[in-house]
Parts: C-alpha cells; sequence; structure tokens
C-alpha cells in the first residue's frame, strides 16, 4: 500500500460525511459506530478502500475473503499507472486524437475545430439538420450539447458559436440513432455499454459490460446526471440486474418508460466484444481500458474510450451477481501482479 497516498486520502476526509457514512451503516447492521469506523479504516489500509468503496460495495455485509476481492480507490489508482502509459493519455483524454485515432471505428463523420476552416465547418453543418458539439475534455458529458441548424438565422452564427473560446467545442460530430430495441428502454439518450479490457502479452481480454441509460428527459447517459447503470452478461447479450442510481437506489423498471432493466435484450452483443478486443490493441502502451459502446440500427460503435476507467460500475451490488470483485477477475490474468 502506498502509505504517502494513503495518507493524503486520509488528510482529505470530511467528518461528517464520514458520520453519516456511520450512520447509513449502522442502520443496516445495528452495530456501534466506534465499531464500524474501526472496520471502514481497517479496510482501508488493508484493502485500499475508500469510505465511500465501503457503503457502495457493502463491504459492511462481506467477509475478509470477499473483500480481498475488490477493486477500490487506492487499489484502482495503482492498477491504472501500472498498466498505461500517461504518455499516451492525451489519446484518451482528448476528444480530437482519440477520434483520429479510432476514427474507423466510431461509425460516424467528425471535424476537429482545431484543424478544419470555417467554410469546412459551415459545410459540414449545412448538410446536418443537427449535430453534437463535444469539448476536447471533460467527463460525465459536461459541456456536450446538440444544436440545430434551424436555431441559428445564419450558418455564420452558427460557426460562431461554435468557435467561442469559453464553449471550448473540440470535435462535432454527427448525432447517432441507436437501435431502436435500445430505444425502448429510454428514447432520449444513446444507451451505451461501458465495457473494459486488458491487454495481456498482446492479446485483448474482455473483463465485463455495464449498461447505462438516460433519465429525466435528458440525452447523455451518465449516472451523474441521474441515469442508470445494470449489469450484463454480454456472452447471452442480456441484462441480469436492475438499476442502480449514483445515490445507491436499486429499480427494476425503468421510471421514464416502465421497460424492466432484467431480461432486458441487446442486440449486437458478440459484435459488441468484438469491437472493444479490436480497439484494444490500437494503443499498446495503454492496456486497461474502459470503451463507451453504442449499438446502432447495424451494429456496435465506440464512443469514448477512458485510460483511467471507473471501477464501481461492475462491483455495484444486487442479487444477480456473486460477492465477487474485479480484482478476483484481474488474478486469474496477472497472477503475478500485486494487489
Amino acid at each position: 500500500m502506498d502509505l504517502k497516498y494513503l495518507k493524503r486520502v486520509a488528510g482529505g476526509l470530511d467528518l461528517e460525511k464520514i458520520d453519516g457514512y456511520l450512520d447509513a451503516v449502522k442502520e443496516k447492521n445495528g452495530k456501534p459506530k466506534a465499531a464500524i469506523l474501526a472496520d471502514m479504516t481497517n479496510c482501508l489500509v488493508r484493502y485500499g478502500a475508500g469510505f465511500n468503496d465501503y457503503i457502495i460495495f457493502e463491504f459492511y455485509n462481506m467477509n475478509a475473503k470477499q473483500r480481498d476481492t475488490y477493486m477500490t480507490r487506492l487499489r484502482n489508482k495503482k492498477f491504472n499507472l501500472a498498466m498505461n502509459s500517461r504518455e499516451h493519455s492525451d489519446v484518451f483524454n482528448l476528444k480530437n486524437q482519440f477520434y483520429a485515432v479510432f476514427a474507423d471505428l466510431l461509425g460516424r463523420a467528425f471535424l476537429d475545430l482545431g484543424k478544419c476552416t470555417d467554410e469546412e465547418l459551415g459545410a459540414f453543418l449545412l448538410r446536418r439538420p443537427e449535430i453534437i458539439a463535444k469539448p476536447n475534455g471533460g467527463e460525465c458529458g459536461a459541456g456536450i450539447e446538440k444544436l440545430r441548424k434551424v436555431d441559428f438565422a445564419a450558418m455564420e452564427d452558427a460557426v460562431r458559436y461554435l468557435r467561442d473560446p469559453a464553449k471550448n467545442f473540440g470535435v462535432v460530430e454527427d448525432v447517432l440513432y441507436q437501435h431502436e430495441k435500445m430505444s425502448e428502454l429510454y428514447p432520449h439518450s444513446v444507451n451505451c455499454l461501458r465495457m473494459c479490457t486488458l491487454v495481456v502479452n498482446g492479446e485483448a481480454h474482455y473483463l465485463y459490460a455495464v449498461l447505462k441509460t438516460g433519465n429525466h428527459g435528458k440525452f447523455v447517459d451518465n449516472l451523474e446526471n441521474g441515469g442508470y447503470a445494470c449489469h450484463v452478461d454480454l456472452e447471452k447479450g442480456v441484462v441480469i440486474g436492475p438499476g442502480h442510481t449514483s445515490g445507491r437506489e436499486i429499480r427494476e423498471v425503468h421510471e421514464a418508460t416502465g421497460v424492466a432493466f432484467r431480461g432486458f435484450e441487446i442486440p449486437y452483443a458478440r459484435e459488441a466484444i468484438e469491437l472493444v478486443k479490436k480497439a484494444a490493441l490500437y494503443v499498446p502502451d495503454v492496456r486497461y481500458v474502459g470503451w463507451d459502446v453504442a449499438i446502432l440500427p447495424d451494429g456496435p460503435v465506440l464512443i469514448e474510450g477512458n485510460d483511467y476507467t471507473a471501477y464501481d460500475f461492475p462491483q455495484l451490488p444486487d442479487d444477480s451477481v456473486a460477492r465477487f470483485g474485479l480484482v478476483g477477475q484481474l488474478r486469474k490474468l496477472l497472477p503475478d501482479y500485486k494487489f
């Protein structure tokens, strides 16, 4: 365990938030708060589990053997640094670089605003009733806008808007229209699969998939915007659990459509696995990646890749999955790596 990093984590603890965590666990298991705090601290030191990890993964309901299979905050940081070269991080952190490298797997036309002329941008906009504009950086859908041609009096106004430095737009692209089956679950966002790969000795391994959906009329599918995440068995092409929210709520059906999460069938599931395994080999020095994949009428396409992928999605607890975390799976592929 990195003791310096552990000390920084401890130094930034919010005591009021911790007390709220203690109250939440006490309500679940009835143990004294002092005993809960001692167990939380033990999990931080022994497994690198932040207090939020302890809550969201329900460590209070696990034994030591189960806990040791979980990817946690500190373990995830260490693993990402070991697997992924920072030298190539811009390929995944900057949209224009990602689009250039993975152009053949995107399934849509795009323009790099840093390289195209105003005339090229105007011509791109003229041919489309609507487009998506994205900042070069950013997370959780922040700053992404869907723009319609009819909302601008003249093409010059649209170009001026997209060039506004305050917007920091990096790329413009086609609007994607997902497979009609995916729209049944929630029609206002492109409901992506978050899929993870690890490259070992030059071979790409598919690790897991989680289905993300939007909510509340929003066109992005992030939990931070009120969406859901569900466990998926992509080998069978089906959702195997309920929807999870960022507030740790669990829903069996999507509130916007009434469609059940559990048992929802995902088109082109096998093709999605092959897509991310192919993408995983494009940047050899970045071995551990979380991919967002959209399912279109004619197959899967890449939305983005994350070289510092979230570890919470595949480990969210529900009755559809065993209490066996991501580390247990990774140890089978990397038996000599010390978590």
